[in-house]
Parts: structure tokens; C-alpha cells; sequence
């Protein structure tokens, strides 16, 4: 790229960056879920396919959403570079363009969920200021328009004009930094959440076993911190809720409607529980997965009170962003703590993983079950409404598979020889685990000694000594659930309802 051309793109890159930034300060002031880098984030999550959005998953993992925000700032910059060129070449060419991705924001901000009247504000403001800024700076590049005029005025010698673009950007990346430091609503949400003393449960969980943590280095830990707990949603921004501004509305096919507040979900009889929740997403052998000690209330406590008709069998719940699941209503009835969360851990839920209010169902994947920041259950039929995963050709009801992990040794690196240990997890929610088997090498399978779980809605740790040989070898590992049956070795991926087979390692023994 030759001086002239790279002044220009740099003179774009500086416009749209200024732009970009009054935009993001001006969504966190007065409309903070209309970022206009969130907004057409989210609106590429929703317009992508199926199989990007599980390679992503699979290439990323819970980074997925920030891949996705650096992938965006890539090509806005690539974008902007070639709008400066574009500007040098045809006077108001690029500011023009400029103006139309500030459309283009405005669109998918406003065709977002539960938007606010000023939706379109923040790319509005954020298109002008990118459109208004980019031809002056292009004039200053010292690049002359095919179209040019004796009234464009001297270009800045070349020092000035780098001080000059530099600044604008650098003022476009403090708005943006100021943006994100603003964030009235996540402050309001936070202040409730740190404020919060969650009640004291009328039902306790269950407690854990003596023995039921191996505490084997490497091992998962029974429990997983909320910190490191896997996070996979289509929320490209955490939804910052107020509580005091959340409400759950049960409609549909039921006889009586219930509206349910913040400060009345509190006051019911909250229940503790253990669950472990599992991505549908989760490759064999794979991390999205996680156990926690849940508090809620009873979601089938609420469905008695709306009466679901006779001919229902679906829940459809939907999260303030939008997001919709599709839950059997057997499942949501029946003795198992499906429940409406509003701890973990013993604390309140982290944003992140939805507070104030989210749904926990043991027995299920989470895509069609544990709907984060959820404000709305329809009770209605699989065949009158389908859910978000659903329209992506993933299955609607998603029962979890039986599977098993090694977590110990790991595939990578050397194992030294002699006596160590194999070990790892093993999972059937709502179903439980009766025995788990390894098989080094072709040798026979040998059963592993299983930890006692804490209950049939959580997984539970299993190791075996090994006497390890220098050389290659293979291990793998396998589950039967309590109803006698044996993980299958089929081979599947997660799409559509889950991945199955059984987890093989190739370790180095030195």
C-alpha cells in the first residue's frame, strides 16, 4: 500500500473508531443492551447457522463470545480502512457507507428483544459521527479526490496528520472505555446482587458423602467453583437485570395466569439441590460441563397453580435477550428439583450465569433447559411452537446421554513409569452411575473404584491404580447408569441431541 492510501485508510480507521466509541458511551448512558458492537453481534449469532455456531463452540469453547468481539473489531477495522480509500477516491463515497452501517446498527438494535424506546440512539449517533468525520480527515491525508475542489482547503503536513488521526482514535477508544465503566444498569444490577442475603432453605440439599471427592491432582473437583463453571449462551453482552424490575409470567394453555415478582419468589420456600448441568455441546471427553449446589423454588409448584391443559406437554421459556427453550412439561412436573435459581453455591447467581433468576432442570442438556435470566414460561404443544436450537435443527426435547471422562493422566505429556492412578468423572443425570469400566490397551475391561455421588442428578468421580509400562498406549473408558444400561461406543456428535462414544486417551509412558 502506497503513503497515500495508507493515510486514508488510517484516516478511515480513525473516523469509524471515533464513531464506534461515542456510540458504545452514548448505548451505556441511555440504553445500555444497544451496544452498537453487541447489537450486530448478536444479531450475527442469530443469523448464522447451526453448524458455525457449534464450530465456534467447538474451536473456542467459552471464549467463543469474545472470538467473535475480536472477529468484529477485525473486520470493522478492515471495513474502515477501506471506507478511508474508498472517501479518497469519491468525495462523501465512505461517509456515505458510514452512515449506512450506522443503519445497519440501528436494524439490528431495534429488532433485538426487550429493546429500549432509544434503541436506535447509540448506532444512529454512532454512524453520524463516523460519516461527519471521515471526509475532513481523508482531506487532511494530504490525498487528493478525483473530484477535488480549490475549497477543500491545504492538507496537514504529514506529522500533524498522524497526531491528529491519532487522537481521534484515541478519543474513540476512551468513549469506549468510558462506555464500558459507565454501565448504569450493570451497576444497579451488581449493587442488588452484592446487597442480597439469599433466604435460608426449607429444604436443604443433600449432603456429600463421605468419600465422594477422590481428591486425585488432576481429577475434577466434585464441586465447580462458579468462577470456572463452563458458560455457552447466546448472549454476546451479559444481560444486566435489576431485580427489582424482574417479573416471570406463566400464560398459555393453562387455566389461571401467573405473574411471579422478585420480592415474591424470595418470600416462597426456597429448596437447595444438587445438579450438574451439561452443554448439549460437549464433545466426548470434552469440559462443558459442571456440578453446583443450587437454591430455587420448585417449578412445578408454579405450574400447579396454572393448571396446564390436559393436552399440553411443552414449557417454552424465554430469557429477557430473547433466547427460548423448549422443555418437556412431564419433566417439569415430576419429583426432580427442576427449579427456578436464584443461588449457586451458596451465593447469589453470578451475572453471568443469570441472575437474579435462571432455570435448573436435572436430565436435560442446558439448550433445552436452563434458560439464563428467564422471564416468561408458555405452556403449550412441541407441535404449536419451537425453541432457538430447535429452528437450528438441533433436537427439541434433548435427554442427557450416558457418558464417562479421564481426566487423569492427560493425553498430553509424558506419564512416568510405575504405579500411578487413571481417573475421572461419570454422568447420567436424574438417571445415576452403577459402575464405570477401563480398558488399557486391548486388555479386559477392569471396574474402577467408584466415589459415592452425591445424588442421581450429579456426576460422580471413579480412578484405578495403574501400574504403568514405558511405552504407547490407549485407555478408555466407559459407564453403566443404575438401570443397567452400558454406554454406547457409537461414535456421535453433539448435533443433534448430544455427542456419544466412549473417551480414549493415548498417553507416553517414559
Amino acid at each position: 500500500m502506497d503513503g497515500s492510501r495508507l493515510r486514508a485508510a488510517l484516516a478511515g480507521i480513525a473516523a469509524v473508531v471515533l464513531g464506534a466509541g461515542v456510540g458504545e458511551l452514548i448505548a451505556a448512558w441511555l440504553a445500555p443492551s444497544s451496544s452498537p458492537l453487541a447489537s450486530i453481534g448478536a444479531a450475527l449469532i442469530d443469523l448464522a447457522p447451526g453448524w458455525a455456531k457449534q464450530t465456534a463452540i467447538g474451536l473456542f469453547g467459552t471464549a467463543d463470545k469474545v472470538a467473535l468481539l475480536i472477529g468484529i473489531a477485525i473486520v470493522l477495522v478492515a471495513v474502515a480502512a477501506g471506507l478511508g480509500i474508498l472517501e479518497s477516491r469519491v468525495r462523501r463515497a465512505g461517509a456515505l457507507l458510514c452512515g449506512l452501517l450506522g443503519v445497519a446498527g440501528i436494524v439490528a438494535a431495534a429488532t433485538r428483544t426487550n429493546v429500549s424506546a432509544m434503541a436506535w440512539l447509540p448506532s444512529a449517533v454512532a454512524g453520524a459521527v463516523a460519516a461527519f468525520t471521515i471526509g475532513p480527515l481523508v482531506q487532511a491525508a494530504d490525498v487528493p479526490h478525483r473530484s477535488s475542489t480549490p475549497e477543500s482547503g491545504p492538507p496537514m503536513d504529514r506529522r500533524r496528520f498522524f497526531a491528529v488521526t491519532g487522537a481521534v482514535a484515541l478519543v474513540g477508544v476512551a468513549a469506549s472505555v468510558g462506555g464500558a465503566l459507565l454501565q448504569t444498569g450493570a451497576r444497579a444490577a451488581e449493587s442488588a446482587r452484592r446487597a442480597l442475603r439469599l433466604p435460608t432453605p426449607v429444604r436443604t440439599a443433600a449432603p456429600i458423602p463421605a468419600g465422594a471427592d477422590l481428591r486425585v491432582p488432576g481429577l475434577a473437583p466434585l464441586v465447580t467453583p462458579a468462577a470456572d463453571f463452563y458458560r455457552i449462551d447466546t448472549a454476546l453482552l451479559v444481560p444486566q437485570v435489576d431485580p427489582a424490575q424482574w417479573s416471570l409470567r406463566i400464560h398459555g394453555m393453562v387455566d389461571h395466569e401467573v405473574t411471579l415478582t422478585w420480592n415474591e419468589l424470595l418470600a416462597l420456600p426456597l429448596e437447595a439441590s444438587w445438579t450438574t448441568l451439561t452443554c448439549v455441546s460437549n464433545e466426548v471427553g470434552g469440559d462443558l460441563i459442571g456440578n453446583a449446589k443450587w437454591l430455587g423454588y420448585p417449578i412445578r409448584n408454579l405450574l400447579a397453580q396454572a393448571s396446564p391443559h390436559a393436552d399440553a406437554d411443552m414449557v417454552l421459556s424465554t430469557s429477557i435477550d430473547g433466547f427460548t427453550a423448549s422443555t418437556p412439561l412431564p419433566v417439569l412436573t415430576d419429583d426432580r428439583a427442576a427449579i427456578l435459581a436464584v443461588g449457586m453455591n451458596g451465593a447469589p447467581l453470578p451475572p453471568e450465569h443469570g441472575f437474579p433468576v435462571r432455570m435448573v432442570v436435572p436430565g436435560l442438556y442446558g439448550y433445552v433447559s436452563a434458560t439464563k435470566w428467564v422471564t416468561d414460561l408458555e405452556v403449550t404443544r412441541f407441535d404449536r411452537a419451537s425453541a432457538y436450537w430447535t429452528h437450528e435443527g438441533w433436537a427439541p426435547r434433548g435427554p442427557i446421554k450416558l457418558e464417562s471422562r479421564i481426566d487423569v493422566p492427560r493425553a498430553t505429556g509424558d506419564v512416568p513409569a510405575g504405579n500411578t492412578v487413571i481417573a475421572g468423572v461419570a454422568w447420567q443425570q436424574h438417571t445415576g452411575i452403577a459402575q464405570v469400566e477401563v480398558q488399557v490397551d486391548d486388555a479386559a475391561w477392569q471396574q474402577v473404584q467408584l466415589a459415592p455421588a452425591i445424588s442421581d442428578d450429579t456426576w460422580v468421580q471413579w480412578r484405578l491404580p495403574w501400574h504403568a509400562e514405558p511405552g504407547d498406549h490407549t485407555i478408555r473408558c466407559r459407564a453403566t447408569n443404575r438401570h443397567g444400561q452400558l454406554q454406547t461406543s457409537r461414535k456421535a456428535s453433539p448435533v443433534p441431541d448430544g455427542a456419544s462414544g466412549w473417551h480414549e486417551i493415548s498417553v507416553h509412558v517414559a
